[in-house]
């Protein structure tokens, strides 16, 4: 069967000798996309739970690194966890697995809704699993509305989920100091980074939040990348150009 296939792929993931986290999440998301009928594109993430007072989003968890199959659901990954709304941050903040049959019928995330549209983001299924103190999301997701019978997706993606949170564990070496560098350089960041970057745009055209994220966005699918990479480049040159001014 298609399922038990799939749930042995990504439960191998781990065990390869090069195996890392960054690399089998990627790996599992496209393996999700090519294999889940409906499925147009997957979503698999590492969340850390650092305490409901200190995490700048998604409740009481952070990012520690993901794998999208589609750099379209990547922006709306990120958009999500930008503001705390969609159903990945609530799977992870509830604990509980959430189907979106169609995100235009949704009253949920309405920050959310225009961006998922975007991104070809109508309907999903994501399931939460435990990982050693930490959480694993697996999220199915499709470009048109409708594309997956809950009561059958459901316990599909929550078998994919063990299988991935159970590679994941497999494929963590790092070594304490170095898992702590790999959350600062990644996810953990994503929205301070963000912001950072929405802060530039905004004060060099004079625009609004919202108009900036926008143009970051654009950016990001124009080149194919992850809107928090686009953030980090501008930030990183934004501080190269304001070092070199002020040398002068």
């Amino acid at each position: 069967m298609w399922v038990d296939r799939l749930a042995r792929e990504i439960g191998a993931l781990g065990q390869a000798e090069n195996a890392t986290p960054e690399r089998a999440l990627d790996q599992m998301s496209a393996a999700a996309a090519r294999a889940v009928p409906g499925c147009s594109a997957a979503l698999v993430v590492i969340w850390r739970d650092v305490g409901a007072d200190s995490a700048p989003a998604a409740g009481r968890h952070v990012v520690v690194d993901y794998g999208a199959s589609h750099p379209d659901l990547a922006t709306a990954f990120e958009h999500q966890y930008t503001t705390d709304e969609g159903p990945t941050v609530e799977a992870v903040r509830d604990m509980r697995p959430v189907a979106v049959g169609d995100v235009l019928r949704e009253n949920r995330w309405p920050n959310y809704t225009s961006m998922a549209v975007q991104c070809g983001d109508r309907s999903s299924v994501t399931f939460p699993s435990e990982l050693e103190g930490e959480v694993v999301t697996f999220g199915v997701h499709a470009v048109r509305p409708d594309s997956f019978d809950e009561a059958v997706v459901t316990p599909v993606v929550a078998l994919l989920a063990e299988h991935a949170a159970s590679a994941l564990h497999s494929a963590d070496r790092y070594t304490d100091v170095a898992r702590e560098a790999a959350h600062m350089r990644r996810a953990i960041t994503v929205r301070a980074v963000i912001d950072q970057a929405k802060g530039i745009i905004m004060h060099a055209r004079g625009c609004d939040a919202a108009e900036a994220f926008e143009e970051l966005r654009r950016v990001a699918q124009r080149n194919r990348l992850k809107v928090a990479d686009v953030a980090r480049s501008l930030v990183a040159e934004h501080a190269q150009h304001a070092d070199t001014g002020g040398s002068r």
